[in-house]
């Protein structure tokens, strides 16, 4: 029998739940500290714990920011805002994004912000496997690709935001030496559940899905519904994951459940916020 990896998107996936999940499912959770202690970087501690999301007991996988990197991610108030008063285009934050060790940090006025190379020179830095190097690197592209796209620009010269962050390459490393070492290949994506309405990030109030987003699910043809419930369920690092690793769109007609794992999400929205992970054998 063969065995896949079924990821059950129905609250959506970002880049934590999915670490969280694969954690969950049995990922060694040694190997991947020994990983994340090598990443060229530092304004970061990753937390580990397990909590409950609708009285269910999830992993959950917590990239913790010094207050020099802090992006306000999980702050529901900053992403959504009071209305979206006009106020909000002109101050929205700016993520503090520092390259490697240099923390000139002057007043939120000076941003560094990575370019593709300036991340692969990160993920080149970390001691991981060659296969989960590359897949870190192809999430990362494919990020670039749609962020190119989005903003009509050369792929060398789009400059990562939000997803350039030093949490959000901490998620990709993770993600990649957790699904390294879970080894399954074939990867099943039956539907990707998203939300409505708008969010604020770096380049001001955005549509949901995000535009990254729409440009990944375009591109990598992936199965999306849109839920009436307010709220970005998709990021673009989560999408960027399944565009990277989707191999199938159905479940055998007949399976077993092998194992799950549950991811916990940070947001506090409508739907549940956790991403679900089964391998099974059909």
């Amino acid at each position: 029998m063969e065995r896949a990896l079924y990821f059950e998107c129905a609250s959506g996936i970002s880049g934590d739940m999915t670490v969280a999940a694969l954690l969950d499912l049995g990922a060694d959770e040694k190997k991947l500290l020994q990983v994340l202690e090598t990443v060229p970087a530092d304004g970061f501690t990753v937390e580990l714990s397990r909590v409950k999301k609708s009285g269910l007991d999830c992993q959950d996988f917590d990239v913790k920011l010094d207050e020099a990197h802090e992006n306000h991610d999980h702050d529901m108030e900053y992403l959504h805002g009071h209305e979206h008063e006009a106020d909000d285009h002109e101050h929205h934050h700016e993520a503090h994004e520092h390259d490697g060790h240099e923390h000139h940090h002057e007043h939120g006025h000076h941003h560094l912000h990575r370019h593709l190379a300036d991340v692969n020179a990160i993920i080149d830095g970390t001691q991981m496997t060659d296969r989960a190097r590359a897949l870190a690197k192809k999430i990362f592209r494919i990020l670039a690709e749609a962020e190119a796209k989005a903003h009509g620009l050369p792929l060398e010269e789009v400059h990562f935001h939000e997803v350039g962050a030093i949490d959000s390459i901490v998620d990709v490393i993770s993600i990649a030496v957790c699904f390294d070492d879970i080894n399954i290949t074939d990867v099943i994506v039956k539907s990707v559940t998203e939300g409505c309405g708008t969010i604020r990030c770096q380049h001001g109030i955005l549509p949901v899905p995000v535009p990254a987003v729409t440009n990944i699910a375009q591109r990598y043809a992936l199965p999306m519904r849109i839920a009436d419930v307010r709220g970005e369920f998709v990021t673009p690092t989560g999408a960027a994951f399944l565009a990277a690793v989707k191999t199938k769109e159905s479940l055998p007609e007949r399976f077993r459940i092998v194992k799950t794992g549950l991811g916990a999400g940070k947001r506090e929205y409508a739907l549940p916020g956790l991403l679900r992970a089964m391998i099974v054998e059909g």
